[in-house]
C-alpha cells in the first residue's frame, strides 16, 4: 500500500496560521533541501499567496514562482486555482482565465488544483481545457470538490459530483474539506462510495486540524482508500492549518504503508522552520486563536484562511469583542444565501456580511456589492434555494437571477490589450499585465515601487561611476 504526502507549509498552512505573511525570503534557503524529501507534491502557490505578495509583502508573486522553481527542480509545484474566479475575487473571461493557466504553467506550476466555491462545474471547464491544451509532461489537471455539510450535501451529491470530474477530463480529484468538519465516519462513507464509482481516479484528501478532528479522519481516510494526504510541518501544522507531516509518516511507517518521504530530510525542515514561526508568534502576526483547537467550527463551518482573516480585520478594527457574535452570525448568514460551502470567494463574503451584520446592529442594513452579485448569479448556481426576502430585497420585486454562465454575457476579448494601455511602460511582462488584471490597485502600487526603486538604484550606480 502507497500513500503520498503535499506538503502545504509554503501555502496554506502560513495562509491558515498567519493570514499569508510569510514573506519568499524566509524559506528561500530550505527549497533545495525540501526538494530532496519524497513529496507527492509542495503546494506553493495560489490561494491567497498572489494577493498577499502583492499587497503586503512587495514580492512579484511570479517572480516568487520561479525562483522555487529554480530551487525546486525535481518536486512538483502545485497551486490552488479558483476556477473562473483565478486569484481573485470575481469570474473572469474565458481568455483571461486561459492566459492566466498559460503563465502559470510556464512558469513552473506542475499541478493546479481547480476548484469553484459552489461546486458549480461550469466555472472550472475553461481551467481545464486551458490546462491541457498547456500542459507538459509533468502537469496534473487535479478537479477540486469543495467539502462542507447542508441539508443538500450529500454522500451520494458528491459521488455525481466525482463522476462529473471523471468524464471532464480531470488527472485526479481532490476532496478540499476546508474547514476541517469532515468527520472518520463521513470520511469512510464518502471514499469508499467515490472509490466505488471511480476506481481508477487518484483521490486526494484536503483537511484541516480546526476542529480536532483531522488525524482521525486522515487515518479513517486512508483505510478506506485514499491515495495523497495534505499535511504540513509539523512547527506549521494543527490549529486552523493541516496534520503534521512527520506525525502521520510515523504512524504509516508503523503499519508499512509506503510514502516516499525521506525522514530525515524532513525533519531538516521542520527545524528550519521552528524559528521561522517564532518570529510570527513573538511579532503577534501568527495569533494564537489560529493555532487553537475549536469545535464550534463544527457548527461554523469556518475554513482556516477565513478565520485568519477575520481575527486580524477585527483586531484592526478594534472589534474583537465582536467576534463571537460573528462566528455565530455566520451559519444564518450562509443558510440565507443557499448553504454555499464557505470556501474563498465565498467564504470572505459570507465571514464579511455577517461581521457587517454584527458591527451594524441590523442585519442586512448594509449589503455588499460581491453578496448582491451573489444573488444576481454572478458566481454561479446556489446549492439550495436561497432566502427570497433577502433576494426580493437585492434583486427589486420580480427580479430573477440569471441561469447561465456569466462570462457568455460579458466576453470582450479585450481585457488583457486594455491592461496592457493601461500600464504602459510599468508593465514589463505578460506576467505584469496579468498580475494588473486580477489586483489592478495593488499591482500598480508594487509596480510604482518597483519602478522608483530601480531609478534609485540607477542612480546611485550613477553617481558611483563619476565618481570613480
Amino acid at each position: 500500500m502507497r500513500v503520498q504526502f503535499t506538503e502545504t507549509v509554503l501555502r496554506d498552512a502560513n495562509q491558515s496560521l498567519m493570514a499569508t505573511r510569510l514573506p519568499y525570503a524566509d524559506y528561500a534557503d530550505i527549497l533545495s533541501t525540501m526538494d530532496k524529501a519524497g513529496y507527492y507534491s509542495v503546494e506553493c502557490w495560489g490561494g491567497a499567496t498572489f494577493d498577499s505578495c502583492l499587497r503586503y509583502l512587495g514580492e512579484d508573486p511570479w517572480e516568487r514562482l520561479r525562483n522555487i522553481r529554480k530551487n525546486m527542480p525535481n518536486t512538483k509545484l502545485q497551486m490552488l486555482l479558483r476556477g473562473q474566479n483565478l486569484l481573485g475575487y470575481k469570474h473572469y473571461h474565458d481568455d483571461v482565465v486561459e492566459k492566466f493557466v498559460e503563465l502559470s504553467i510556464k512558469n513552473g506550476i506542475d499541478i493546479l488544483r481547480i476548484f469553484d466555491a459552489l461546486n458549480d462545474f461550469r466555472n472550472i471547464k475553461t481551467a481545464l481545457e486551458a490546462t491541457k491544451k498547456y500542459a507538459t509532461a509533468n502537469t496534473i489537471a487535479s478537479g477540486c470538490i469543495s467539502y462542507t455539510q447542508s441539508p443538500v450535501h450529500t454522500v451520494s451529491k458528491y459521488v455525481e459530483m466525482c463522476k462529473e470530474l471523471n468524464c471532464m477530463g480531470f488527472d485526479t480529484i481532490c476532496l478540499k474539506d476546508m474547514a476541517g468538519t469532515m468527520s472518520p465516519y463521513e470520511a469512510e462513507h464518502l471514499i469508499k462510495g467515490i472509490k466505488d464509482a471511480v476506481p481508477d481516479m487518484p483521490l486526494i484528501l484536503h483537511t484541516h486540524c480546526t476542529t480536532g478532528m483531522a488525524y482521525q479522519t486522515l487515518t479513517k481516510a486512508i483505510d478506506s482508500g485514499i491515495d495523497v494526504i495534505d499535511t504540513a510541518t509539523s512547527c506549521f501544522s494543527n490549529g486552523t492549518s493541516q496534520p503534521a507531516t512527520e506525525t502521520m509518516f510515523y504512524a504509516l511507517e508503523q503499519y508499512g504503508i509506503e510514502t516516499g518521504l525521506n525522514e530525515k530530510v524532513i525533519n531538516e525542515v521542520n527545524n528550519f522552520f521552528k524559528p521561522v514561526k517564532q518570529k510570527y508568534v513573538d511579532d503577534g502576526i501568527l495569533n494564537p486563536k489560529s493555532m487553537a483547537t475549536d469545535a464550534q467550527a463544527l457548527v461554523y463551518k469556518v475554513p482556516g484562511g477565513m478565520l485568519s482573516n477575520m481575527i486580524a480585520n477585527l483586531t484592526d478594527m478594534g472589534a474583537m469583542d465582536k467576534f463571537d457574535a460573528a462566528l455565530a452570525e455566520i451559519p444564518a448568514v450562509r443558510a440565507d444565501m443557499g448553504y454555499p460551502p464557505l470556501v474563498t470567494p465565498l467564504s470572505q463574503m459570507v465571514g464579511n456580511q455577517a461581521v457587517t451584520n454584527v458591527l451594524v446592529g441590523e442585519r442586512y442594513k448594509n449589503i455588499s456589492n460581491e453578496v448582491k452579485n451573489y444573488f444576481k448569479g454572478e458566481y454561479g448556481i446556489a446549492p439550495a434555494p436561497v432566502n427570497r426576502d433577502l433576494e426580493a430585497k437585492i434583486l427589486g420585486a420580480g427580479g430573477v437571477p440569471t441561469d447561465c454562465r456569466i462570462e457568455d454575457q460579458k466576453r470582450t476579448g479585450e481585457e488583457f490589450k486594455k491592461a496592457a494601455e493601461e500600464l504602459g511602460d510599468l508593465a514589463k511582462t505578460e506576467e505584469d499585465i496579468m498580475s494588473y488584471i486580477c489586483f489592478p490597485k495593488q499591482a500598480k502600487d508594487y509596480f510604482l515601487a518597483r519602478k522608483e526603486k530601480e531609478e534609485r538604484t540607477c542612480k546611485y550606480t550613477m553617481e558611483a561611476c563619476d565618481e570613480d
